[in-house]
């Protein structure tokens, strides 16, 4: 069976691009046994402004709101994902919102990753999830 890969930059997520190059892909997708790789999504709604400033919780719902956009681009679904990696600025405060993040992941079950980190790509992002999901 041949493997072929497609990088995928959904309609619904903010273009990630910088003095006119793309960054990274929010979505790779590899046929065969199809994996599905999402980068770190952040808080940012379609036109890339910040979501919940200074709200983890407002965050965390985002963020799952784009990586199920970014599942969708590709054929997949929440209840795809087999992982997660997620980078946060403050643990204590990440998990006072655990049922955020269950409505999201909770079906899924996937294996998981959470570290806290000093900052992220801007001082007003609090959490950062990416994600990896197989279907097929």
């Amino acid at each position: 069976m041949a493997i072929t890969r497609k990088n995928i930059q959904p309609e619904a997520l903010a273009a990630p691009s910088r003095s006119g190059h793309t960054l990274y892909s929010h979505v790779v997708s590899v046929e065969g046994r199809r994996l599905i790789f999402v980068a770190g999504q952040l808080a940012r709604d379609r036109a890339g402004n910040v979501v919940g400033k200074g709200d983890m919780r407002a965050q965390i719902r985002q963020v799952g709101e784009n990586i199920k956009a970014a599942l969708a681009a590709a054929g997949a679904s929440l209840a795809d994902i087999v992982k997660t990696n997620t980078f946060v600025t403050d643990m204590d405060e990440y998990f006072r919102h655990v049922d955020v993040r269950m409505e999201y992941f909770g079906p899924a079950l996937p294996t998981s990753t959470t570290v806290e980190v000093r900052r992220l790509a801007h001082p007003d992002f609090l959490v950062e999830i990416e994600a990896v999901a197989m279907t097929g």
